[in-house]
């Protein structure tokens, strides 16, 4: 099945940040998007701009239920998907020791099984047409790993590993995976929309320490607009990648990263490889 001019998205999380971005960079070219928030209020300016190419849905991701009754309606509202954003997310602060069962379940019930529930309830459209593009918006904190965001990783690492799994599966029904690992963006994750467990005092040094960690990764912050373009190009490439960064800093950090795991495992792999033994 030929793919149309016109895209038909799903997006996840529009009411601001990166999900208000895309949906009004597809909006905008003239594509058709289906809007997911919580609070569709947030929404009401690009409906009366952009009228029946948008369809707001009131959506909270952690709903199995609801994620495929949104899908469903945004198909045969549509009649097609093409590209499909889980974007829905938010940043849980908080040392490991710190986190409570409650927010640890929180943060993976939102940002990864979210992410799950509508990516297994577009499958099925997107294998039937034989086309559709995936985008797991990730983080640079889904390869990488910095103090005071356990939890938040965790959510994330899962994500990756998940995406690069279907990816593999869905390939043969033409249907494309891409993880987006943005850089530090201005887009409230760190501001009201995150979560903050409760402080224990002993940590107070090292909470410091990864505030000025983190200041030294991420000089500058980047324009979640500027990120427009990019989600274009991707969505229109024919051979997308598995994963693309945002921003400036991420590629840095990755190859400093993986740098230090090959190292590592190098100089271990004696051991690992006498580890073997020998079945009989």
């Amino acid at each position: 099945m030929s793919i149309p001019a016109i895209k038909t998205w799903f997006i996840t999380g529009t009411s601001r940040g990166f999900g208000r971005e895309w949906a009004i960079a597809a909006l905008e070219r003239g594509d058709n998007v289906a809007a997911t928030a919580r609070d569709i209020a947030s929404l009401d300016d690009l409906a009366a701009k952009y009228g029946d190419a948008i369809l707001p849905i009131r959506l909270d991701v952690t709903d199995r239920d609801a994620d495929f009754a949104a899908v469903k309606q945004a198909y045969e509202h549509f009649g097609r998907l093409d590209v499909v954003v889980n974007n829905a997310g938010y940043g849980q602060f908080g040392m490991v020791e710190e986190i409570s069962e409650r927010e640890i379940r929180a943060q993976l019930e939102t940002n990864l099984l979210g992410a799950l529930w509508v990516t297994q309830a577009a499958l099925p459209y997107l294998r039937e047409q034989h086309s559709g593009h995936i985008l797991q918006v990730s983080s640079i904190g889904g390869i990488s790993a910095f103090m005071n965001t356990g939890a938040y990783h965790a959510s994330k690492w899962a994500l990756e590993g998940m995406s690069q799994s279907v990816a593999q599966e869905v390939a043969v029904f033409g249907v494309k995976v891409t993880l987006i690992e943005p850089s530090g963006y201005s887009t409230d994750w760190a501001g009201s929309s995150a979560k903050r467990a409760t402080p224990l005092p002993a940590y107070e040094h090292v909470r410091q320490q990864a505030v000025e960690a983190r200041s030294q990764r991420f000089t500058t912050y980047g324009d979640p607009s500027a990120t427009r373009d990019a989600i274009l190009q991707l969505v229109d490439s024919p051979k997308p990648p598995l994963r693309l960064f945002l921003g400036e800093a991420p590629f840095g950090i990755a190859a400093a990263d993986y740098e230090s795991r090959l190292a590592s495992w190098r100089e271990w792999q004696p051991v690992a490889a006498a580890a073997q033994g020998r079945a009989e």
